[in-house]
């Protein structure tokens, strides 16, 4: 086993950007507003756990129940699609239960909004050009640098105040809008042909 960090950096920096955790802030600033508390570490551990058992089984889990990658990431597409008409329009479609900061901690934070169908996908594609080690660094230092972003969502909330938090929710609602419909257009796509 040998590690090759220009692999581990361009797997890290791809990750980065399908995660987009800076541009999911608003998002989990919203989550904590409505349950209160969001714990940091079991988001982060649980978002990492899924992205790596998917890295190993995700073609063949999908393949045995049989649901193919474009299906998964429509189904993904969808659930961006409703987390961002949340952020632009001030409405709330998810609805809380009585365990709601743990809930919130795994859904929607951990699964979809981290270990998303844009991660899970991108990480069946990085598994066909780099070697299996280098894509578990890159998802460790991934989920470090969420850790981080989660730890210190409270202390990035109070410097932009509450109108900066509200311009940048519904500038990353449109965004994540965006990337749900390019998501959902370029599988919907692979399904039809």
């Amino acid at each position: 086993m040998e590690l090759n960090f220009k692999e581990i950096f361009t797997a890290f920096m791809v990750l980065f950007a399908v995660i987009d955790i800076i541009g999911n802030i608003p998002i989990i600033i919203d989550l904590r507003k409505k349950v209160g508390h969001i714990q940091s570490e079991k988001a982060s551990l649980i978002a990492g756990v899924i992205m790596i058992i998917f890295l190993f089984l995700g073609q063949s889990l999908l393949s045995l129940i049989g649901i193919d990658v474009n299906s998964f990431a429509v189904a993904g597409a969808f659930i961006l699609f409703f987390i961002a008409l949340e952020m632009i329009l001030g409405i709330t479609l998810y609805k809380d239960d009585e365990n709601s900061a743990i809930t919130a901690s795994v859904f929607p934070l951990a699964f979809p909004l981290i270990a998303g169908p844009g991660s899970l996908t991108t990480l069946l594609s990085l598994r066909a050009e780099f070697a299996i080690e280098n894509i578990i660094v890159a998802v460790i230092c991934n989920v470090l640098v969420i850790y981080i972003v989660l730890k210190t969502s409270a202390r990035i909330e109070k410097i932009l105040g509450p109108n900066g938090i509200n311009i940048i929710r519904k500038v990353f609602g449109v965004i994540l809008l965006a990337i749900a419909v390019k998501l959902f257009a370029h599988n919907i796509k692979a399904l039809l042909v």
